[in-house]
């Protein structure tokens, strides 16, 4: 069995426990996860933010409902991967998602089991080129497949939460990510609780990192959230696994 790449998974639904249902299990295998839970906020997202998959509720509430949402990235040029969700078991209904630009249909009440699999051979389908398994700034590296961390060729321990945040920083590198962004991609947190969660996980993480005077790498941008990047800029360079 091929290890598992991480991959970050846009979930539409506007029912707060199926949402939470859906995003704890993908994150139990690793993955990143971001809810939405309103039509508008999510034709938003899903349209000015790079997604490996969107698993879209075919019923949402207000004006911009799933297939709203689903028509208007497929005239927008947008290739990511679909995953609709409906009560609607009809085969018409199944039809017209397939038509409105869906790369595949989920009944509910589902097995989260299926969900996965049918989520992981859209993701593998849609890419067209060797899946990255590695992210690298300056000399922190991080495998994404074998869950390992190294900085100058010394082995980092992370907790389960520390890996999906610098996950998250190195794969957004160079970038400024908000407090909010971090609360929902690692936490799933649809609001700000008001805590310093953030700023201990980052506190342990630098003190993990930074060892032996080696420069800080996650940089606090203030009154925002924080920025990884190396001294020289901090784009991420990715590795693809060796081929075979």
């Amino acid at each position: 069995m091929g290890q598992t790449i991480v991959w970050r998974c846009l979930i539409v639904e506007d029912d707060a426990e199926n949402a939470r249902f859906i995003a704890e299990g993908f994150r139990s295998m690793g993955h990143i996860a971001v809810v939405s839970r309103e039509g508008a906020d999510a034709l938003a997202r899903a349209t000015t933010e790079p997604w490996d998959l969107v698993v879209l509720d075919r019923m949402l509430p207000n004006e911009v409902d799933g297939l709203s949402i689903l028509s208007t990235l497929r005239a927008l040029g947008k290739k990511t991967p679909v995953l609709v969700l409906s009560a609607l078991s009809a085969l018409d209904e199944r039809v017209r998602g397939l038509k409105a630009g869906g790369d595949d249909y989920l009944t509910k009440p589902f097995a989260f089991s299926e969900l996965a699999a049918r989520a992981e051979a859209l993701v593998r389908r849609s890419r067209v080129g060797p899946e990255i398994r590695r992210l690298q700034v300056s000399d922190l590296e991080l495998d994404l497949a074998k869950r390992q961390v190294e900085r100058g060729g010394r082995p980092i321990a992370l907790q389960p939460r520390e890996f999906r945040l610098l996950a998250y920083l190195m794969m957004h590198a160079g970038q400024v990510l908000t407090r909010t962004m971090l609360l929902e991609a690692v936490w799933d947190y649809q609001f700000d609780p008001q805590t310093n969660v953030i700023d201990v996980q980052v506190s342990r993480l630098r003190a993990k990192l930074d060892v032996g005077g080696a420069p800080t790498l996650i940089h606090t941008v203030r009154g925002v959230g924080y920025r990884l990047a190396s001294q020289h800029g901090g784009e991420a360079l990715a590795a693809t696994a060796p081929p075979g």
